[in-house]
């Protein structure tokens, strides 16, 4: 079955004190719903982006590691599910209940599949 990544999108400074005892509950019924349904495979809330590490090769091979998000963007990712879902319809269906219990806006999209080579160990 395919795999679907649901991102949550948080702006550069969000603040979690403004998540609620409300907003909790609301994500924890998701929680259930999704695994009721099994359809929920992984999820995961990220620290800010201003604690990431980047890395990028430079030339020569060497890697250059930097504090801070990857692309400086508005925006970046807050939490995720990894949902299995018969079709993108499905996993749409998941983002809208995921905006409504996140009180963010959300992107959806499906992992590339790749066939594991049964030869390899």
């Amino acid at each position: 079955m395919p795999q679907y990544l649901v991102a949550i999108h948080h702006p550069d400074n969000y603040d979690p004190s403004v998540e609620t005892e409300e907003m909790g509950r609301d994500i924890d019924v998701l929680n259930e719903e999704m695994n009721a349904a099994g359809a929920r495979f992984f999820a995961g809330g990220l620290q800010s982006a201003l604690r990431a590490k980047s890395l990028r090769k430079q030339s020569g091979g060497e890697v250059l590691i930097t504090d801070g998000p990857y692309l400086e963007t508005k925006e970046h990712i807050g939490g995720f599910w990894i949902l299995q879902c018969a079709n993108m319809d499905e996993a749409v269906a998941w983002g809208r209940k995921a905006v409504v219990a996140c009180r963010s806006s959300v992107e959806v999209r499906e992992f590339h599949f790749r066939p594991q080579n049964d030869s390899r160990a």
